[in-house]
């Protein structure tokens, strides 16, 4: 919950100048609510993709703060992103709430960013397979192996969100081929085509000075990045070194 609309309108300014006419990484914002229609106007040309922090479960009705995936979708969101930590500790959004949201967010042709990941406790616990395990296993079961043909994957360790640290490199790659894993499981006749297609993005205080060795990973295909996005020079570094990788 950041920015202006003058701050918004100067940060994606300098973004997209900084960045090459054809960038060779996919690159998105997800601005807050109020800020989506202004964003995708001044993105509208560009080669930057346009998402949402969160989407409602349901459809359309009585449902007074919500925001539908229809909306989303009616004012240019390509992304939309779906059981981010903060969501599932301060609003108390469970697994089969995420699993409703993800499946919502596909039923309106968005395509849904699901993020996993543990808490230092369940780290220290040794939990944190288990943990990632019933995370992802809750919208397999509901929305099937086949949905993360059009759905992106991020691992965000809720210990390193904010804090300054973040796992390493080989902690990310660890996690990063588990989920494909769960995937793969999930395929039978595919042979782990799917899971083996499956963009799974790192977000745990990604910065300029550690994107290049993360994103060096074999399974790890990009960021989600947190603070670091509200300072276009240092956005546009992670960005040029998600492009090398």
């Amino acid at each position: 919950m950041h920015g202006t609309r003058a701050e918004n309108a100067d940060l994606l300014e300098a973004v997209l100048e900084g960045l090459p006419a054809q960038p060779t990484a996919e690159i998105a914002v997800c601005p807050p609510f109020v800020y989506l229609w202004e964003a995708g106007r001044l993105l509208k040309q560009s080669s930057v993709a346009l998402g949402a922090q969160s989407v409602c479960a349901e459809p359309i009705g009585a449902f007074t703060g919500e925001v539908s995936g229809a909306m989303l979708k009616d004012v240019g969101c390509r992304y939309v992103i779906v059981g981010h930590s903060e969501r599932r500790a301060h609003y108390k959004e469970d697994d089969a709430l995420v699993a409703r949201k993800f499946l919502a967010a596909q039923s309106h042709g968005l395509i849904p960013i699901l993020c996993v990941g543990e808490t230092l406790d369940e780290r220290e616990r040794g939990a944190t397979t288990q943990v990632v395990s019933r995370q992802l296993g809750a919208v397999l079961d509901l929305a099937g192996v086949q949905a993360m043909q059009k759905a992106v994957l991020a691992y965000e360790p809720v210990w390193a969100i904010g804090t300054g640290k973040n796992a390493s490199p080989a902690q990310a790659q660890e996690v990063h081929v588990h989920i494909r894993s769960v995937v793969a499981a999930r395929e039978g006749a595919n042979d782990g085509k799917i899971a083996g297609a499956l963009r799974i993005l790192y977000g745990g205080s990604v910065k300029a000075g550690n994107a290049s060795e993360i994103f060096s990973m074999p399974d790890v295909d990009g960021g989600l990045i947190g603070g670091a996005s509200l300072k276009a020079d240092e956005f546009l570094k992670i960005c040029a070194a998600a492009q090398v990788h």
